[in-house]
């Protein structure tokens, strides 16, 4: 061992220790306050990160170019933090990073605010959950939101949390609804114009759906928009007019215990006032119990900011039959098609379909398939918008017993699911992280109960082909077909960035961060961080250097609902850590790579 070496790096630790002592020991000096302006031009501004999305619009798109194709193989760890303890399982957020902090959420509803340069500690929020809550598909929690002096975020028993950026104390709290009638908040919640946008999760206890604005500085509501066709929305207290038509699409009572949970969050269109939210699957699973297309489940609705009324709306599985959800990420851009430019948005949907439309007034442009195999339905007919099913829905249970099982495809895990995707300008490419599998999927007699699960289905999910299950792919918007794609063994779980450099950053369940070549798929550096990677990376820039983060830590639905492909990651280790990487400076890195 060289001597010198390690004493000088154990007088940088100690010194890294002691600086980080002495700043705790400093009073507390004011956060510099995040603005309305500031968050509009989130998506321009490198030196920091102010939403989950990388902006409005949820492109997760960076400017930054010292990070590019040509020097990505000198991508080097500059920091890791553990998130640590017993505590573990799916590390699903996205950092926020803003005036010389970095803010991450963990499983169990944790917080901790991070220092940029170091990674070192400075302070960190545990909520108390309460015995009995019922979260569908693990303990995680996929981001925060920042405002003045606030970091936000909410609680696995269906709380938001306000915290002071600097201290990391108590400003507000507010209850979203009650957990013991199966609510709960995993998603990142979204600013616009002073206002705290939220939904909920628990579309499989027979919730009702809805989409909420706070004012962000006090957590006072300011309106409230249910998702489910018959209920009552607010305006600053006030009746603000049912949602939809009372019984146009439900019948008898089952819009009560609709569904539809807005849980993974929405975006926002500047140029139109719009807040675009996906919808959740129907409740119960067992269609047959609800005839009608049960809207506004397993949609996307565009909501006016202002005064929480529905605007448009389209329904991708009228009476969803499969579980399909529609909660996907609606992502504006602007499409370049026949000469012309549209204001269009995009979403890929878990019943496989990858969808365009206009996104001022909802009109479907296309609708092409992203994966391989869909059982389900042979197109969308682009006059209706609807699609043209295949005959492929389970039978109708009898009296206490399970109706006939089909094989569909997609299974109810998605051609897609909560994992957001990237567009980048410069390509004119998505870039979507796909999964293949089909279920074996059957009815059984449900009767509803609060707080208890509302299926009224069975199933067995089994992957499509012996070789891969997850296959990133880049999509043409404008031609609905593949560019290129890439394909890995187990499922794509995590987030996906690319940026202007010329990259495409993902992260595998094997334990990989990955970076591929945006307009080839070329893989072209990787790095192992020990556990699943189903974060979701980011990028900033801090004196003169750019950095990518991303959390590392295996857990999510697959694990617990995955079946036959469950068994096949059984294997992949738990963690629980955000990793922080930069170029290496001689350019001339050599890191190990297993």
């Amino acid at each position: 061992m060289n001597h010198k070496i390690e004493r000088t790096s154990i007088a940088r630790a100690v010194g890294l220790i002691g600086l980080a002592a002495a700043a705790s020991a400093l009073p507390a000096v004011a956060a510099v306050p995040v603005t309305d302006a500031m968050i509009a031009n989130d998506q321009n501004t490198p030196n920091d990160v102010l939403t989950v999305g990388m902006g409005f619009s949820g492109q997760r798109f960076s400017t930054s170019t010292q990070i590019n194709s040509d020097t990505v193989v000198d991508l080097v760890p500059a920091w890791s933090f553990s998130m640590g303890g017993e505590k573990q399982r799916g590390q699903e957020t996205q950092a926020l990073v803003h005036d010389g902090k970095i803010f991450i959420t963990g499983s169990y509803s944790r917080l901790w605010a991070l220092d940029q340069k170091t990674g070192a500690k400075l302070w960190s929020y545990e909520h108390r959950l309460p015995e009995g809550i019922v979260p569908c598909c693990d303990v995680v929690n996929r981001g925060a939101a920042l405002y003045d002096n606030l970091v936000i975020f909410g609680t696995l028993d269906a709380k938001l949390v306000a915290l002071d950026q600097t201290t990391g104390k108590v400003v507000w709290t507010e209850t979203i609804a009650d957990f013991k009638g199966g609510y709960s908040y995993t998603a990142a919640p979204l600013i616009v114009k002073g206002k705290l946008i939220t939904g909920v999760s628990g579309g499989e206890f027979g919730v009702v759906g809805r989409v909420e604005a706070r004012d962000a500085k006090t957590g006072k509501m300011v309106w409230t928009r249910p998702t489910v066709e018959g209920h009552m929305g607010y305006l600053n207290g006030k009746e603000n007019g049912v949602s939809g038509k009372t019984n146009a699409t439900w019948p008898g009572d089952l819009w009560k215990t609709g569904g539809a949970a807005t849980w993974l969050g929405c975006t926002y269109g500047a140029d139109t006032n719009q807040i675009y939210c996906g919808t959740g699957n129907p409740a119960p699973w067992n269609a047959f119990t609800r005839p009608g297309d049960n809207l506004y489940s397993t949609s996307t609705v565009a909501i006016n900011a202002d005064t929480g009324k529905i605007e448009w709306s389209y329904q991708g599985t009228p009476n969803d039959h499969w579980d399909f959800d529609g909660v996907n990420e609606f992502i504006s851009f602007d499409m370049k098609k026949d000469g012309k430019t549209v204001k269009a948005g995009a979403k890929a949907d878990r019943n496989g379909f990858f969808y365009v439309l206009n996104r001022t007034d909802g009109k479907l442009l296309s609708a092409s398939p992203f994966v391989t195999k869909q059982t389900w339905a042979s197109g969308v007919d682009l006059k209706t918008g609807r699609p043209i099913e295949s005959n492929n829905r389970p039978g109708n249970p009898g009296s206490g017993e399970k109706g006939s099982a089909v094989f569909a495809a997609p299974s109810f895990l998605g051609g897609k699911n909560w994992m957001p995707m990237a567009y980048s300008g410069q390509t004119g490419l998505f870039y979507v992280p796909a999964n293949e599998w089909g279920m074996d999927i059957w009815n059984e007699p449900i009767t509803y109960k609060k707080g208890a699960a509302y299926l009224g289905a069975g199933f067995t999910i089994k992957p499509l082909y012996d070789d891969y299950i997850g296959a990133l792919r880049a999509m043409d918007p404008a031609t609905g077909k593949v560019v290129w794609e890439y394909k890995n063994p187990a499922p794509l779980w995590g987030g996906v960035m690319t940026t202007a450099g010329n990259l495409v950053f993902t992260g595998t369940p094997e334990g990989f961060l990955k970076a591929f070549d945006a307009k080839t798929g070329k893989e072209l550096w990787k790095f192992q961080t020990g556990s699943g990677v189903v974060g979701q990376p980011t990028t900033w820039e801090m004196d003169g250097e750019q950095y990518v983060g991303v959390a590392s830590g295996w857990g999510g639905a697959v694990p617990l609902w995955g079946g036959e492909v469950a068994k096949k990651v059984k294997d992949i280790s738990q963690g629980g850590s955000f990793w922080v990487f930069k170029l290496h400076k001689s350019g001339k890195a050599t890191v190990a790579q297993n």
